[in-house]
């Protein structure tokens, strides 16, 4: 029952490579099939979005979310009025 990676090397074997050489070939042809799997890993996981599901958003989906206020719909401070304290002398 030879696998893949048997079948491979003794091909390698046959085509006049010696031992080492023929694991040499085996071991980077196993490191770039490890590499395509990561790389897309790697691009699947992007697809997937933030939760780890394909179509999920970073959005709340409850419907009844809190009000958009912008900078110009915001209470501004009312003018300051400077009062003595009775703790410091007065600046002169």
């Amino acid at each position: 029952n030879a696998t893949p990676g048997r079948i491979y090397f003794d091909a390698k074997k046959a085509a006049g490579k010696t031992s080492m050489e023929a694991m040499r070939a085996l071991k980077r042809r196993l490191s770039n099939v490890v590499y395509r799997r990561m790389v897309h890993d790697q691009q699947t996981r992007q697809a997937a979005g933030p939760g780890g599901h394909s179509g999920t958003t970073r959005q709340s989906s409850v419907t009844d979310l809190p009000p958009d206020i912008g900078s110009s719909d915001k209470p501004q401070p009312g003018p300051t009025t400077t009062q003595p304290n009775p703790h410091f002398p007065a600046a002169s």
